[in-house]
């Protein structure tokens, strides 16, 4: 077992070294934009990254308060189990969180998605809506970066094997506790 656990903290170590903190500064200015402009940000991802996403979207409504800064008025895309399952059973489980933008989000609005592979079809249908839609668009990516990588504004890219789901999702846990520290420094 310890090599094991030697063996995830050294790769997880490895990822976060390699990790270019420039974009990560990008995509928390952004935010901030996004906040100081009055618009709002809509954050998604399937599996370990809804939850993810779920835990940024809290901490981008509350951290900021607590340090004496205006919210970002943030929304969870994967939380909504029933207009999830409706969306998937009536339309297809691609247009999930298109189905939200379209009732939701205006010009101006960011979309921050986070995916290990990048080519799930209902992220890749939300970045092609939100550009059409005239939102910024940012992720956060692991493997090759998928389909997304050249459909965003701005990414923080985590480069790994394909299927390194454990090493990834890790990276993307701590980048986003680091954004939501950014945005309320």
């Amino acid at each position: 077992m310890k090599d094991t656990a030697e063996a995830f903290i050294k790769g997880v170590r490895s990822a976060l070294g390699g990790m270019n903190l420039e974009h990560v500064i990008a995509i928390a200015r952004m935010l901030i934009e996004t906040r100081d402009g009055g618009r709002r940000v809509f954050v998604a991802g399937n599996g370990g990254s809804a939850a993810a996403s779920s835990h940024l979207v809290n901490d981008l409504n509350e951290m900021p308060k607590r340090a004496g800064r205006a919210p970002i008025r943030a929304l969870d895309l994967a939380s909504n189990v029933a207009w999830l399952t409706a969306t998937a059973n009536d339309e297809g489980f691609e247009r999930v969180f298109v189905s939200q933008l379209v009732n939701l989000a205006e010009c101006g609005d960011l979309l921050l998605l986070i995916s290990v592979s990048g080519n799930s079809p209902n992220l890749v249908a939300a970045a092609r809506y939100a550009s059409d839609r005239g939102m910024k668009r940012v992720g956060l990516l692991g493997c090759d970066g998928g389909a997304l990588l050249g459909m965003l504004d701005e990414s923080v890219w985590i480069p790994c094997p394909k299927g390194d789901y454990v090493t990834v999702e890790s990276v993307h846990a701590a980048i986003c506790h680091l954004l939501a520290v950014l945005v309320s420094a």
